[in-house]
């Protein structure tokens, strides 16, 4: 086997890290890249705006929210909904106007080549008290009604949706359910739980708790929360407590320390935290480029 020098070039074995460096630098095939830790979001950030929330919610599945943005994304839904609703609508419209036009134009067809009376092939076309002359074109030359419409109705060679091949989109109608913007599952309104969370330091303001690392404790046990610590919300208080104190202490007796109201496991939400820097918790730390790749 030959020697790898820093600039050999002229060995037989092509290497792993030379195919890396190779396909990096031709600009072929599928890149995977490992995230940092900068790249996930923080455990106590809104999952749309990515952002401390200031006053946030959790929905049934764990997942944290702002109020104000959540409620602005359930408000866009609904309005991109009722505009589906009525782009159906007119859709619908559209079709059953076009239907008894063609209807009607079928029986206008049928009743058009019924004659009434017989033709007689050696009756002028005009008389001379009639004021027509006989270099006007009659009904049948030119272009009609109809062959206007053909012309209108010509399909783009330009236009992706106007081709011949292009196939008319129909509108499918649009479901009325708002989904959660993350787990796609249905959201209402009244599933939000407002979340408090628990100070390290009640006098630091709001902005000097964005520098910090460690904003916030468990409301029992005042053990430091963070993306490595499985933490959960209590829903009759809305506190948040560790995993642990939760299986240690809570489940013991299914009651809210907070407020002593009794809790179901319905009332108990995991939240949904982000990857830490050595294990992903649920969320994948790696991101996948797919470029070119060149076909035999």
């Amino acid at each position: 086997m030959t020697r790898h020098g820093k600039n050999c070039t002229a060995g037989a074995v092509y290497t792993y890290h030379e195919k890396k460096k190779d396909t990096a630098a031709s600009g072929y095939g599928t890149q995977n890249i490992r995230l940092s830790r900068d790249a996930v979001k923080d455990f106590d950030c809104c999952c749309l705006s990515l952002q401390p929330c200031h006053d946030p919610v959790v929905t049934p599945d764990g997942y944290l929210y702002e109020r104000e943005a959540i409620l602005e994304y359930i408000l866009h839904q609904k309005k991109e909904i009722a505009r589906q609703m009525k782009a159906r609508r007119e859709e619908q419209k559209e079709l059953q106007r076009a239907a008894a036009k063609d209807q009607v134009r079928g029986f206008l067809e049928k009743e058009a080549a019924i004659v009434s009376r017989p033709l007689n092939p050696f009756t002028p076309k005009t008389s001379p008290g009639n004021g027509l002359d006989d270099t006007q074109p009659g009904p049948s030359a030119g272009t009609t009604g109809k062959d206007k419409d053909k012309d209108r109705a010509l399909p783009s060679f330009w236009i992706p949706s106007l081709t011949p091949e292009a196939k008319a989109t129909k509108l499918e109608k649009p479901s009325r359910t708002v989904t959660c913007p993350m787990s796609g599952k249905p959201l209402r309104m009244s599933d939000l739980t407002p979340v408090r969370f628990t100070l390290l330091d009640s006098s630091v303001d709001r902005v000097g708790l964005i520098t910090r690392s460690e904003r916030y404790v468990c409301a029992v046990t005042r053990d430091s929360l963070s993306n490595a610590t499985p933490c959960a919300v209590l829903r009759p208080s809305g506190a948040v407590v560790t995993l642990e104190c939760v299986e240690k202490l809570i489940r013991k007796d299914m009651v809210d320390p907070v407020n002593g109201e009794k809790l179901t496991d319905r009332d108990i939400i995991v939240l949904q935290r982000g990857g830490t820097g050595f294990a992903g918790s649920g969320v994948k730390l790696q991101a996948e480029k797919s470029r070119p790749v060149m076909q035999a």
